[in-house]
């Protein structure tokens, strides 16, 4: 949480600066700029509020009694429509700009003050790379979703910015000379640059997220749960298994269900416990994020 609190006071700051000398030097692809700042900044509140409802589903006590009660399920369904939902958005800013910057171009560009543009991408440049490079490392330790898509916008940010400055370092360099008339096609050229670059990475984004919104079940977990399912049938005699399994933003979601021989001798509960225990410590990476379901039955229709 305090990483998106820093990222969102950064955001704001850049998205204000950027909108501000945007105008002050007539430049589309700067106000673009403090403008994806500031779509970015209101999704990360947003993404907040969401790591704020995990933390607190995951904390037993009085004060969140009511809101456990509620949501037994917890919160982790939301994490991929924030991450889809912020993705969507800057595509769409995006796609937007592309179609103002093409326009801008073939109708003979437009001239912009250099000297404020490229003072712009200096504190944009410090400021974006500061924050990428805070928000990675933290994210080693933290392991989120949520932070790790805040960080790579901040990259994104850096990648938009190194354009620019060159664009405006150049435009500056020319000036004055024989290719002084190459000058009023750099703000709108730059910008089609950037955002064709930009786009497909919330693109991807938007596919993972989709795929955790619809439960696609991962190759790679559904292998692994299926291979533990399998040795625990054969160690124990059951007659066959039953595995679902759905990934939701960092949640894992397990359910387990072993058809067990009719007529069996009985055996008690602390026994069932047991084999429960052996097939979740031989699923591993046990924490808050999984949510395991194991069943036995002798009705193959109950795991159905």
């Amino acid at each position: 949480q305090s990483v998106l609190r820093l990222s969102i006071i950064a955001a704001v700051f850049q998205a204000a600066l950027g909108i501000a000398f945007g105008l002050l030097a007539g430049s589309q692809s700067i106000i673009f700029d403090g403008f994806y700042g500031l779509v970015d900044a209101t999704m990360t509140v947003l993404a907040l509020l969401i790591a704020k409802l995990i933390a607190a589903s995951a904390e037993r006590g009085e004060h969140n009694r009511k809101l456990v009660e509620r949501f037994t399920m917890g919160f982790w369904h939301l994490e991929p429509m924030v991450l889809g939902l912020n993705s969507m958005l800057l595509v769409g800013a995006a796609i937007y700009a592309l179609l103002n910057s093409a326009r801008s171009l073939m109708a003979g560009g437009n001239v912009i003050a250099l000297d404020y543009a490229i003072v712009y991408a200096l504190i944009s440049l410090a400021a974006a790379a500061s924050m990428g490079t805070y928000a990675t490392f933290a994210n080693r330790k933290i392991g989120s979703a949520l932070i790790a898509l805040d960080a790579k916008a901040w990259w994104i940010t850096v990648a938009m910015t190194c354009a620019l400055l060159m664009a405006f370092v150049f435009g500056y360099a020319v000036s004055g000379t024989r290719l002084d008339w190459v000058a009023p096609y750099i703000d709108p050229l730059v910008l089609i640059v950037v955002c064709i670059g930009v786009i497909p990475v919330p693109l991807k984004v938007i596919r993972h997220a989709l795929q955790d919104i619809l439960l696609v079940t991962p190759a790679d977990l559904k292998q692994h749960v299926d291979q533990v399912a399998q040795d625990t049938v054969q160690r124990h005699g059951f007659d066959s298994f039953r595995a679902y399994v759905a990934r939701v933003g960092r949640g894992r979601q397990i359910e387990l269900f072993f058809i067990v021989p009719t007529q069996w001798p009985a055996k008690r509960l602390e026994e069932w416990d047991a084999i429960r225990n052996e097939v979740g410590e031989a699923l591993g990476e046990e924490s808050t994020d999984r949510w395991l379901t194991i069943v036995f039955t002798t009705d193959p229709e109950w795991a159905e």
